[in-house]
């Protein structure tokens, strides 16, 4: 958990910015859950997290020194996280395809990960909801 004092409090604006950022990003998993496309390539390449990642890096200025400092962390390493993963598990599954053993491994690796990614938005939700920090 992060050490360091939080001195400045949150404007309600920027609670709201973090809900919104939480809310697309969830939209985006939806979107692949139940859309043609898959969980984390709806979350990583849809336009509601681009939109999500967007106001994190626009507002995170704003949310220095409070605690919404770790939810707006904890949002763009969610995003940037799943992005590199995906590409590892493209990297490792593209070449295994060869010898028909990618397209399990596609399979797997990208459904773990839509997993990671509900588990992440899910939790600092919760967090959000209950004015706690991340932990760092």
């Amino acid at each position: 958990m992060n050490t360091q004092v939080m001195t400045v409090e949150a404007t309600p604006s920027l609670v709201r910015v973090a809900h919104i950022v939480y809310g697309l990003h969830a939209v985006g998993l939806a979107l692949g859950a139940f859309g043609a496309a898959s969980m984390i390539g709806s979350f990583l390449l849809g336009w509601p997290s681009i939109i999500a990642v967007i106001l994190n890096y626009v507002y995170r200025g704003d949310a220095r020194g409070t605690w919404l400092e770790t939810h707006f962390d904890w949002q763009i390493r969610t995003f940037w996280y799943a992005l590199g993963w995906a590409a590892l598990v493209a990297l490792v599954s593209i070449p295994l395809a060869l010898v028909i053993i990618g397209f399990g491994t596609w399979i797997v690796g990208m459904a773990i990960l839509g997993l990671w990614a509900v588990y992440r938005v899910g939790r600092g939700w919760l967090r959000l909801n209950a004015h706690q920090p991340m932990p760092q």
